[in-house]
């Protein structure tokens, strides 16, 4: 079996070279133009020998993804399926800002969580993504940019739970951040999750990026009705786990709010959520429900959403209402399925 390349670390792929009876000097130039010049071939790879790139074709392989469609926002949002070897497909979401771009990215084909408001849930769970998979979604919207130098942050909120696949998640995230592989700042990437605790207490101890925790609702009734895994890590779990993350000086966690019409959005939710965050440093994401095809329930009214906020702004936190981005091309939190327009 061909070793891929794109899915190996910097000492990876050293190792590997010299394995080959290479210089590990030789591993270097390949990651360099993987990672900076974004080859898809060895033909590319013009500061190899060419009886060396002949070699590397029989030994070794650059996996990629198939794009097969790019949908516009009328906000700019940009939002790419990709195919993928065998079949399966993936989305990823390009939003630009002022001054830089973000871009979403998934970590699963599909998720198994279940939570009732997501669309991609629905799908169920079809496999997770290979480390060369995830960081193959950066590669190609890179590609695809006029300038890709914006492309500053990267957020693992699209499809699938990235701590249900951890192993490749950690892996691709080191390559996002090796000065050798994408090079992007530690501080520009974050990671949700829905809860995992155990594994939210290991990426603590082993990893150094944000977290962003999707909450939903501040008792333990409420969230199991809106995500099964709460049956499994209840809030006291969850929330334990969150107050014992080491984060450095100065960081945050995010927790994420879905507020949904007469479900998790009257004024007792909004006290009972400032009184569960208490010792947590805390940012909460207040974002409105992005209604999809296969849901009956729905965003409450702004003036609403405003009042839920302006508790929270009484109790001393952060509270941010987040405007959707791409929601008419299906493309917000929530809404990514993996199919063709």
């Amino acid at each position: 079996m061909k070793t891929d390349l794109k899915g190996l670390g910097a000492h990876e792929i050293e190792q590997w070279a010299m394995a080959q009876g290479l210089e590990a000097y030789r591993g270097r130039q390949i990651r360099h133009w993987l990672f900076k010049k974004l080859a898809k071939s060895f033909e590319e790879m013009t500061t190899l020998p060419r009886d060396l790139r002949d070699s590397l074709e029989e030994k070794a392989c650059i996996s990629h993804m198939e794009r097969v469609e790019t949908q516009g926002s009328r906000d700019g949002t940009k939002k790419y399926l990709f195919k993928l070897e065998d079949d399966h497909f993936i989305e990823s979401v390009l939003i630009p800002e002022r001054d830089h771009d973000t871009l979403c990215i998934s970590s699963q084909a599909g998720c198994a969580m279940d939570c009732r408001f997501c669309l991609t849930a629905k799908q169920g769970l079809k496999r997770n993504l290979t480390a060369s998979e995830i960081v193959d979604q950066v590669i190609h919207v890179k590609r695809s940019m006029d300038d890709p130098d914006r492309l500053t942050n990267i957020v693992f909120m699209g499809m699938g739970e990235p701590l249900a696949n951890y192993e490749a998640v950690k892996r691709a995230v080191i390559n996002l951040m090796d000065d050798g592989g994408l090079n992007f700042s530690r501080r520009k990437i974050t990671l949700s999750t829905c809860g995992l605790v155990p594994q939210m207490e290991r990426w603590g101890r082993e990893m150094n990026i944000k977290l962003a925790v999707s909450l939903n609702a501040a008792d333990d009734n409420t969230r199991s009705l809106l995500m099964p895994i709460n049956n499994k890590y209840p809030l006291k779990s969850l929330l334990g786990a969150c107050k014992a993350l080491p984060l450095p000086k100065g960081e945050r966690i995010t927790f994420e709010y879905i507020l949904i019409k007469e479900i998790n959005d009257r004024d007792e939710d909004a006290w009972n959520l400032a009184e569960v965050l208490k010792g947590i440093r805390a940012k909460i994401n207040l974002i409105p429900l992005n209604p999809h095809q296969e849901t009956s329930m729905s965003p409450p009214s702004m003036e609403r959403i405003r009042q839920f906020q302006d508790i929270l702004l009484k109790r001393y936190y952060t509270a941010i209402i987040r405007k959707s981005r791409g929601s008419d091309i299906l493309a917000a939190c929530g809404q990514l399925s993996g199919k063709a327009s």
